[in-house]
């Protein structure tokens, strides 16, 4: 099983492998823009060299692109919209060219038109860009907590944009604080029968791709995406065995987002606790 978090790559794409095998990860999620501007810089041969040079060195597993969080194809606005396809085609564009397992992106919200209003401008934005860009990578749905009008806080919406888009290039990546949030037990026992269960009906296990792994500073249920330390949280470390004890999941890269013990982000520590729930 590959435990790995997100890093930084301030500096260059190769610095956030360097920093990923600093905390004992197996593998790293990254930004490769800002996640709060909509510029996307182009990627230089360079630059991708200097990644793939630290890459081979570190022998680090599967690399997951975490995109914009901007990015609303849900939005009924049509500027937000044409922005949010720009910059996912080319974040996508750039995780292709690194040889990324994926880009990973937040379905973000309808803005109150209702799911079923959104489903084809979202899907068919989607399609054109899988269409567009060549390569191997995966785009990937996360789940969502459900705060507001955000869409995918139940497997059957992911589902049903999964099916309208219809292509082996797109997955799911289940983050275990939004489905906690979101209502879906994966901390007991019971809980988790019935939550993959029901992943596997509505979605199909096949097409979870990742996992960010977080505890969660909300209760079950509360629909607020805050994410805990490992054990910290509402999940707990018991939950969190529980769940990373589950065949569904075997083979499956995890990425820690969690605060951090001093507040900077995924670290040693952090690594070392999900290590030692494992044992």
């Amino acid at each position: 099983m590959f435990i790995g978090a997100h890093v930084s790559t301030a500096g260059g794409l190769d610095k956030g492998v360097i920093r990923g095998k600093k905390i004992g990860a197996d593998c790293i999620q990254i930004f490769v823009s800002s996640p709060r501007m909509w510029n996307v810089p182009t990627l230089s041969e360079e630059k991708i060299e200097l990644y793939n040079i630290e890459m081979d060195k570190s022998e680090l597993g599967p690399t997951l692109v975490h995109g914009k969080y901007l990015i609303a194809l849900g939005s009924p606005d049509a500027t937000l919209r044409g922005k949010s396809s720009v910059a996912l085609h080319k974040e996508f564009t750039i995780a292709n060219q690194i040889g990324a397992l994926g880009l990973v992106f937040h379905p973000a919200s309808h803005r109150g038109q209702g799911f079923e209003s959104i489903r084809d401008q979202f899907s068919n934005i989607v399609k054109e860009i899988l269409e567009d860009v060549d390569g191997d990578s995966l785009l990937l749905l996360e789940t969502s907590a459900g705060s507001g009008d955000h869409i995918g806080s139940n497997f059957e919406e992911i589902a049903n944009l999964l099916n309208d888009i219809n292509n082996p290039r797109v997955g799911v990546c289940m983050d275990t604080q939004h489905v906690w949030a979101a209502g879906y037990d994966i901390s007991s026992p019971r809980g988790l029968d019935s939550t993959f269960n029901t992943f596997n009906k509505t979605i199909g296990l096949n097409l979870l791709k990742a996992v960010h792994l977080n505890d969660s500073k909300k209760e079950i249920n509360s629909r607020v995406d805050r994410h805990e330390n490992i054990g910290d949280g509402f999940i707990g470390s018991n939950g969190l065995g529980n769940f990373l004890n589950r065949k569904e999941i075997n083979g499956i890269p995890m990425y820690l987002e969690v605060p951090g013990i001093e507040g900077n982000g995924p670290d040693k520590e952090n690594i070392k606790r999900v290590r030692k729930i494992l044992e």
